[in-house]
């Protein structure tokens, strides 16, 4: 999915910055094929879908940056291709005119370890390849990037403490010998899978401080990770591990009004008890052979009009205009 989106102070006002997203690349150098569910997967289609979200980004004039959430290769390129498939994509995030924020997903990790993966997405590569940081695109905002791979079966070397802390985690939840199966786990446990991971304690306290100044600054703020945050906005297999633990150390604050992901293909929205906005959006792969949608997102409510808001396939077949996500009484 890519998609522009702007804040501005109520309705019809001049944003006060816009931004783009996409996620779920997932780009290949292979034949198209098909989720474990059956879902059509694009491989080499979704290098197009960037490059008219990049085309689309470019001929908004009032966007200021973009976020891509993860997972720039698919786990099925060939691994002698790695490092050129992500060099290739990251050209075409290249050609877009202002800033772009990566974070890393499964596929990302799949494809290349950390100490080469870092550099090539220009993520501030900090205390021994940390993935998380934050960034302010204009005064009284704060996005929050986190790194829902810290504690990780993949990614980290096979002995470091990290891989060691999240396999002994997965055995004590998942007995089964394929750790990405979910075959037997129940509800909200079948999120115990190989391909998903956790904040650690130490980005845990990083949170806190971060979300702690920004009360302190009157910000709001946005946090995205790869992975999602709310039940109610995906299925239960790609949430983050201790993604309740992480929404404990948000609900202690008012400042975080939305809550933005990617890894669930199918996307979803929802509002969780304390009132954010939680919207997982939809994988760029499984987009077919038609055009982007965009949304508008005004400051000003915690309301979203249904009615505005359009299914991105109907939005390029009909050239209706881009859908409109209404922000009310952000305060």
């Amino acid at each position: 999915m890519g998609s522009a989106n702007g804040l501005t102070n109520g309705r019809g006002g001049h944003p006060l910055f816009a931004f783009g997203v996409i996620t779920d690349v997932q780009y290949a150098d292979i034949p198209n094929g098909h989720s474990f569910l059956g879902v059509p997967r694009f491989y080499r289609h979704s290098m197009l879908v960037l490059q008219r979200a990049v085309k689309s980004w470019n001929n908004n004039k009032n966007l200021n940056f973009a976020i891509h959430f993860g997972d720039i290769v698919d786990g099925k390129c060939p691994k002698d291709q790695s490092l050129n498939a992500v060099k290739k994509v990251v050209d075409e995030f290249e050609n877009f005119k202002g800033p772009v924020y990566h974070m890393i997903g499964n596929h990302c990790l799949y494809n290349l370890p950390r100490d080469k993966l870092l550099p090539l997405l220009k993520i501030p590569n900090l205390d021994g390849g940390r993935a998380y940081y934050e960034f302010s695109p204009a005064p009284g905002y704060r996005f929050v990037v986190l790194d829902g791979y810290d504690i990780s079966a993949i990614g980290w070397p096979h002995d470091h403490p990290k891989t060691l802390e999240a396999l002994k985690f997965l055995r004590e939840r998942n007995s089964n010998s394929d750790k990405n199966s979910p075959n037997g786990l129940e509800g909200l446990d079948r999120r115990f899978l190989m391909f998903n991971g956790a904040v650690g304690e130490e980005q845990m306290e990083w949170l806190d401080c971060v979300l702690r100044d920004a009360i302190n600054m009157k910000q709001k703020v946005v946090v995205c990770c790869h992975l999602p945050l709310d039940p109610g906005a995906s299925s239960q297999e790609p949430l983050l591990w201790n993604y309740d633990e992480v929404m404990d150390v948000i609900h202690q604050y008012d400042c975080v009004k939305v809550c933005l992901a990617g890894h669930d293909h199918e996307g979803g929205h929802s509002i969780d008890s304390h009132g954010i906005h939680h919207r997982v959006l939809e994988a760029a792969l499984e987009c077919p052979p038609v055009c982007l949608a965009g949304h508008d997102i005004y400051d000003g409510g915690h309301s979203i009009d249904p009615h505005r808001i359009h299914h991105p396939v109907l939005e390029a077949a009909l050239e209706y205009p881009p859908g409109t996500i209404m922000l009310e009484q952000m305060e």
